[in-house]
């Protein structure tokens, strides 16, 4: 049966699509090989930037000091020293953010193409670029997570921004400017200025993809992700398909694979996921994460309470809304 294990290909959300999708072990068929390298290359770089984040201290300490004593050069120039390469750190974040947009397009152009009917016989027999298209989800929601409890990076940036202009009005050397001009300046500070970067950075990715691939009808992204949605609830929730996981860390994956098509699908979604004509069984969904170990998944609750784009309207079941209060 492979690696993916189609039980129902219903789109009734009273016989949603119903699979085994192998997070664990897909591996690359010849006619995906091509998409899947050039995503791998940006996949393995993911892994690193992790645990860059997690290890991210800041210079909290320097900067204080520096503030605190503005005649004092010594402390202006250990701060400048301590903050100048973790602003590296934090350019290096964005630009890896580009090519996971990047990536995003491509594994989507895959898995909405006219080669198969619909997104039921492209997830099975395209696992392993669904299986990197969770990895992208997994990491998106694991960096917001990782950055939305380290106020460093914002003080950081601003504390190197602030600098850098002083530098400039006084005419004095700044030997981070090189690193970090006006212009991209501009840009990364947006980027950390988002609660969730990452994922906001993938949501506009989606957008712009429906947007520039008119020839694509959006059903074909939509349903790509909702079926995505669907696959992980029922793996979730079905004893049978859960035992099937040989490592733990899957049930997490899941999950974040799960919040992370949802935020996406409401979106693209005219109407968006939460409307009582969305393919996502959004009661089913919440209920599976509220079903987890109390606080193992506080964050990705938060992540559809604040990050989605539709739950507030007035179409959305009060019932959602109260399970997410």
């Amino acid at each position: 049966m492979g690696n993916l294990l189609k039980v129902l290909t219903c789109t009734d959300l009273d016989q949603e699509p119903n699979f085994f999708l192998d997070f664990e072990n897909a591996t690359p068929t010849e006619a995906e090989r091509e998409v899947w390298l050039q995503v791998d290359v940006v996949l393995k770089d993911a892994r690193g930037i992790l645990d860059e984040l997690q290890a991210y201290k800041g210079a909290g300490q320097e900067i204080r000091e520096a503030i605190q004593n503005p005649n004092d050069d010594v402390l202006q120039d250990q701060a400048w020293a301590a903050v100048v390469p973790l602003v590296g750190k934090l350019k290096k974040f964005y630009q890896f953010s580009q090519r996971l947009e990047a990536s995003l397009s491509s594994l989507l152009g895959a898995l909405t193409s006219v080669t198969y009917e619909d997104p039921t016989q492209h997830l099975e027999r395209e696992q392993a670029l669904a299986k990197q298209f969770a990895e992208i989800l997994h990491f998106t929601l694991r960096f917001d997570e990782l950055k939305m409890t380290n106020p460093a990076i914002q003080n950081d940036f601003s504390y190197y921004r602030r600098t850098l202009s002083r530098m400039r009005i006084n005419n004095l050397p700044a030997e981070g400017e090189n690193e970090v001009n006006n212009e991209l300046a501009n840009r990364i500070s947006l980027f950390y200025a988002d609660a969730t970067p990452m994922l906001k950075t993938l949501s506009d990715g989606t957008t712009k993809f429906v947007s520039e691939n008119k020839n694509v009808p959006i059903e074909n992204t939509t349903d790509c992700l909702s079926t995505m949605a669907s696959v992980c609830k029922v793996m979730l929730e079905t004893p049978e398909y859960r035992s099937r996981f040989t490592n733990e860390e899957t049930v997490s994956f899941c999950l974040r694979v799960m919040v992370g098509v949802i935020i996406l699908y409401d979106y693209v979604h005219p109407v968006g996921a939460f409307a009582k004509s969305s393919k996502i069984d959004m009661k089913g969904c919440i209920k599976v994460l509220k079903d987890q170990p109390p606080g193992s998944v506080d964050g990705l609750l938060n992540a559809l309470r604040y990050t989605t784009k539709h739950l507030n309207d007035e179409s959305t079941n009060k019932t959602i809304k109260i399970m997410l209060q």
